[in-house]
């Protein structure tokens, strides 16, 4: 073992040719502004306000948008964006703070306003033929949140838009393509502002290049081959989607020189262990370790109630037993984890430096720290839906493609209270037919599971008294798990899950639905 300081560089992979650089003010929609520019097919990445300037070059970007953020420009100790970047002479879009930070760059007037907006406004264009706002309505719905306010214009800048309280909702300077809009064009409250991104990026910033997941595949297999070399690697395999593409893409570039390692905690939900094992031994042929390790982690387990700590605990024994096998394979150099673009932008961004953790994450982070490895993270720069994606194109079963995301602590954190073999039976059982009625709604929610509440109530089965344990339903729709709704299934879905649950799952006589967003609740209980 060895110092984490002393491992070997993560690959950093290369950037496509045509890159919009975001500018990150501590934005709460800095991930959404990223996801939406891919939408329109043009590659982007997320870097914070104060990067070294050297680290934006890199990238070589076309474009530039500037985030939100919780600041007043105005305020003593307010981030600035760089002065390299007015420099660079490129297209810029400032959005809500970034368009403030930009017209106080540039000389004009930002006030703290006397009227705060926030929520929905009428945005009225005046610039109808304006390149960012063209083919936009001159009335349409905006979503406004800001309390400063630009009162006066820089040199160049002209007024595009208004709304009743906002004199300047969008401002540009069209010759030098820098733009800025008092609005949030990412969130789908502002009915037309995807078109606005679309314009910016074609016809402001005159982007053509097409950035396509299909082209991912072929430089990332370079890219793992280039960096292993002769070498073997591991991987973590969870059975979740993240792990199951960045294992087969990883083997796609060295064959059987990639060892996955499945360790079976014993938490999984009813037939999966079995299932992850045919999928990555029997349809994909990966190297593949099935270690069953479930009493391991029941024992670890006993008795223990906080689900913090059972995530600790979960987590420490992953770390455990997952080095125990790796160290039986010569010859291992390289660890191959299936971190995502949100992790790495959650990990450097600024609201990440002020943000209250909520819950300890489960992952195989851990284990670099502790081994002497080298990190393949293959998909370090790539959204939920784009691995999805590119899992389809890789040939993955669709049932792993599409499985919905699911805690790495496994149901030890949707078995409430103490974790026992008899506990965790129930609530696999429950959680199964839950799925399968679930799965004949027309519409599936983003996720949807049972849960095992340490509740247990007065029940009347089969002319007898009944007391027995509490199963809550919880489904909800969402993008990408930052918030959610709960969703709105049948009458006659619910009606079905309950009755078969009452009738098929020893120890349970009631089942309730969740009907509670994300925020104020998590989407899961724990």
């Amino acid at each position: 073992m060895i110092d984490s300081a002393d491992q070997k560089a993560t690959a950093q992979p290369a950037v496509a040719r045509e890159t919009v650089v975001i500018l990150d003010f501590g934005a709460q929609y800095s991930q959404l502004i990223a996801r939406r520019v891919r939408e329109e097919q043009v590659y982007s990445e997320i870097l914070e306000y104060d990067v070294p300037w050297s680290e934006v070059e890199q990238r070589n970007p076309s474009a530039f948008i500037l985030t939100g953020g919780p600041e007043s420009v105005v305020a003593p100790d307010a981030p600035h964006l760089p002065p390299q970047l007015l420099e660079s002479g490129k297209p810029i879009l400032g959005i809500c703070y970034g368009m403030q930070e930009l017209i106080h760059a540039l000389g004009g007037t930002v006030v703290p306003g006397e009227t705060r907006e926030f929520g929905k406004a009428e945005l009225v264009v005046d610039a109808v033929h304006s390149p960012l706002l063209e083919g936009l309505p001159t009335h349409s719905q905006a979503w406004m949140n800001h309390g400063d306010t630009v009162t006066e214009l820089p040199d160049g800048f002209q007024t595009l838009a208004h709304t009743h309280t906002c004199a300047q909702a969008a401002v540009g300077d069209p010759a030098r393509h820098w733009y800025g809009v008092q609005f949030h064009p990412e969130v789908k409250h502002s009915e037309h502002g995807k078109r606005v991104l679309h314009n910016f990026l074609r016809k402001v910033a005159g982007i053509t290049e097409r950035w396509e997941i299909s082209s991912f595949i072929d430089r990332a297999v370079e890219e793992i081959r280039a960096q292993v070399g002769d070498a073997r690697a591991v991987c973590g395999l969870s059975g979740g989607v993240d792990s199951a593409v960045a294992a087969t893409l990883v083997a796609r570039a060295i064959g059987d020189r990639l060892t996955c390692i499945f360790v079976d905690h014993g938490l999984l939900r009813k037939d999966e262990a079995a299932q992850v094992v045919e999928a990555f031994r029997d349809v994909l042929h990966l190297n593949l370790v099935h270690v069953d390790a479930s009493q391991r982690f029941l024992n670890a387990l006993a008795g223990v109630i906080d689900p913090e700590e059972k995530r600790k605990i979960i987590g420490r024994e992953f770390i455990a037993v997952f080095e125990e096998e790796a160290q039986k394979i010569d010859g291992v150099e390289f660890l191959v984890q299936g971190t995502l673009y949100p992790d790495v932008i959650e990990s450097k961004t600024p609201q990440s430096k002020a943000g209250a953790k909520i819950k300890t994450h489960h992952n195989v982070g851990g284990l670099p720290a502790i081994m002497a490895l080298g990190l393949v993270e293959p998909l370090r720069l790539l959204f939920k839906d784009e691995v999805r994606e590119l899992g389809r194109q890789l040939g993955l079963p669709e049932p792993i493609v599409k499985r919905q995301p699911f805690p790495g602590p496994g149901l030890a954190v949707r078995v409430l209270g103490a974790v026992t073999e008899e506990r965790l039976a129930v609530l696999r059982d429950a959680d199964a037919i839950a799925r399968e009625e679930i799965e004949k709604e027309a519409e599936l929610p983003w996720q949807y599971f049972a849960v095992l509440t340490p509740l247990q109530s007065v029940g009347v089965m089969g002319d007898g008294r009944s007391y027995a344990n509490l199963v809550a339903i919880r489904a909800v729709s969402s993008d990408d798990g930052m918030t959610a709704d709960w969703s709105r299934l049948s009458a006659d879905t619910l009606a079905r899950i309950a009755t078969r649950i009452v009738n098929e799952v020893h120890g349970v006589n009631r089942v309730v639905y969740d009907i509670t967003s994300k925020p104020p609740a998590t989407i899961e209980w724990e």
